[in-house]
């Protein structure tokens, strides 16, 4: 998918995202309040952080879809990964303040009332909307392949589960004549929203820190390396995600005596073979080396290290 389509399909996201969120936010809080439902309320609050963050993503597509510049060799993807990481902190201290109302309103001397049947039937729409919401996210985040549009998705699937304790805590509540299985359930929303953000957080720092979770990448680079006549020995190898795409660096051996214009073509070769075997490659850079000659690797991996699961 070119950078045009990633950026278009992550501002479609993030418009579908913000609209129904904005929705189900107003109908939740209007409906926590008239209702006197603690959970339903914690849970138009976290929607109406959904809203905060439809809206900062639509400011961020326009920062990553900016062309590189002197101050910016490397373009503006970056922009999304950080933002990634700012929205997982959000949510963390969102769902601590809902954890910390729980622990008030459980200690309070006045008992509060039991909530009405409204609650019931506005968290039933509730878990259909954020449903639709979810799987409308992944789909887009699949396609763009958007660390942030994923982020936003596995936050609404888990708002799913949040409905559906809500809808639980009402129930128990009607059902038994007391109030503190609603307010649990949003205690217990204010720790799932933290453990989400901190899953999310770790997700961006591992990009922000040039990590990689997986190691097939680095497998499919020493193949692609060794499927080319003339190239061997793959080291200094050393991969890191820029918005969703590859940037990759690369040393190779090749013979002594090849050419320049020889050892460009097998380095060309190389380049073509990733890209045939690796998706969404953002830049390849390799370095051609004498096949016997290799300096002290000081940084990347060798070979050997590449094959390791």
């Amino acid at each position: 998918m070119t950078e045009h389509k990633k950026n278009k399909a992550i501002r479609t996201a993030a418009i579908i995202a913000l609209s129904g969120n904005a929705l189900l936010a107003v109908l939740k809080i209007i409906a926590g309040v008239v209702a006197g439902s603690g959970a339903l309320l914690s849970d138009g609050i976290d929607s109406s952080a959904d809203v905060l963050i439809g809206v900062i993503t639509l400011a961020v597509v326009k920062v990553i879809s900016k062309p590189a510049d002197m101050e910016h060799p490397w373009g503006h993807g970056r922009a999304e990964t950080v933002t990634t990481a700012f929205l997982s902190f959000m949510l963390f201290f969102m769902g601590a303040q809902l954890v910390i109302g729980t622990i008030t309103k459980l200690f309070a001397k006045e008992p509060a009332a039991v909530p009405s049947s409204v609650a019931i039937i506005v968290a039933l729409i509730s878990i259909v909307g954020k449903s639709l919401l979810a799987w409308c996210q992944y789909f887009y985040g699949k396609r763009a392949n958007s660390a942030m549009t994923k982020a936003n998705g596995k936050n609404m699937a888990s708002d799913v589960l949040l409905s559906l304790g809500v809808l639980v805590g009402i129930v128990i509540s009607t059902l038994t004549g007391s109030a503190y299985a609603d307010i649990i359930i949003g205690g217990l929303i204010g720790l799932w929203i933290i453990k989400t953000a901190v899953g999310i957080f770790l997700e961006a720092n591992l990009e922000l820190m040039d990590g990689n979770a997986s190691t097939e990448p680095y497998h499919m680079i020493a193949d692609a390396v060794n499927a080319v006549e003339g190239a061997s020995n793959p080291h200094r190898a050393r991969m890191r995600r820029i918005a969703g795409f590859w940037d990759i660096d690369l040393d190779i051996d090749v013979d002594p005596g090849c050419t320049v214009s020889e050892a460009h073509k097998i380095a060309s070769m190389v380049e073509a073979e990733i890209k045939s075997r690796l998706d969404d490659v953002y830049d390849i850079m390799i370095h051609i080396e004498p096949m016997g000659e290799d300096g002290d690797e000081t940084f990347g991996l060798t070979e050997s290290m590449m094959r390791r699961k």
